[in-house]
């Protein structure tokens, strides 16, 4: 089965709210680029693969956006510069489109799987035990019994953050403080689902990446724990990145994908930065479903992923 949710007014005009800065930032200086241009000439482009870098959309995809233009406008011989927002909207949302986010799909789990473990890794400072938290809410609210693993056990504001947000939302948590083995941890929450006959276990881990060899090590001793009591578990893993750091976002995103399987993304905090284009960059490099967006810090404002609501908000008039 999925997880489906409708796409409401309300939500569609967080979604407006969230990406107002990085719309006002990009198309600002876009309409400032071209000013006193009747036609899209090369100087045009050059202006709009600046402006689009500056928004965080990456090189490689800013160089992908161009190319496709410029065959564009070789084709057509002649694309006035009012026409170009409507071009460049369609070329970033065939983008979008080729790659595995599905509209309002959260994860897909299987009749009779149970409980389904997600695992959650990201830096620290992302956002990540506040998306768990929202995450919980939201399958909680959805009727489904959640058990939290608090497995990121190197800081003790770690463990006190989701002890305090596994009571807001009213969902069971397994901790062992501290300095306590994280897969240990894992192992309990996972055998505390089973046992429970819960629908989801989440497990929080450590943000580390000061040793990827360590990190490696650690994830890999988390899942070979858990499947001693769910065999195929982890089911899922997301990566939750903070959209505000920008080309930071797409760096730990390369790392995190280099040192463990990572199935789905949660970008956070897109209404506080200008840098909304890196969903689009780090959705085209990493074929990665972005699954969640965090537009504030209601736990309803962690919204599915829309590629077809995110590009219209985006380029709305």
């Amino acid at each position: 089965m999925a997880f489906f949710g409708l796409f409401s007014r309300e939500k569609k005009e967080t979604l407006d709210q969230g990406l107002a800065k990085t719309k006002e930032s990009f198309f600002g200086k876009l309409t400032r680029a071209l000013v006193g241009k009747s036609k899209v000439d090369e100087e045009v482009l050059d202006n709009l693969e600046e402006i689009l870098i500056g928004a965080d959309v990456g090189v490689n995809t800013t160089l992908r956006i161009i190319e496709r233009i410029q065959e564009r406008v070789a084709r057509d011989k002649f694309m006035s510069t009012s026409e170009l927002n409507t071009i460049l909207r369609d070329e970033i949302a065939a983008l979008l489109e080729q790659n595995k986010s599905a509209d309002l799909t959260g994860f897909v789990i299987p009749e009779g799987v149970k409980p389904y473990v997600i695992m959650v890794v990201g830096v620290n400072g992302v956002g990540k035990t506040t998306t768990i938290a929202k995450l919980a809410h939201q399958l909680k609210t959805s009727g489904k019994s959640v058990v939290l693993g608090a497995a990121d056990t190197f800081r003790a504001a770690a463990v006190d953050q989701i002890r305090i947000w596994s009571e807001r939302v009213g969902v069971p948590l397994v901790e062992h403080g501290m300095n306590a083995d994280p897969a240990a941890v894992a192992f309990d929450a996972v055998q505390k689902g089973k046992s429970e006959n819960a629908d989801i276990v989440i497990i929080d881990t450590a943000g580390r990446l000061h040793n990827k060899v360590n990190l490696m090590n650690e994830l890999s001793k988390i899942k070979r724990v858990m499947q001693k009591v769910v065999p195929d578990a982890p089911h899922e893993v997301l990566l939750v990145l903070d959209a505000s750091t920008g080309q930071n976002a797409v760096e730990q995103c390369r790392q995190f994908t280099q040192a463990t399987d990572v199935t789905a993304l949660a970008l956070t905090k897109l209404d506080g930065t200008a840098k909304g284009g890196v969903v689009i960059g780090i959705s085209d490099e990493f074929k990665i479903p972005v699954k969640y967006i965090g537009l504030g810090e209601k736990m309803t404002d962690l919204q599915l992923f829309n590629k077809k609501e995110f590009v219209d908000s985006l380029f709305k008039d």
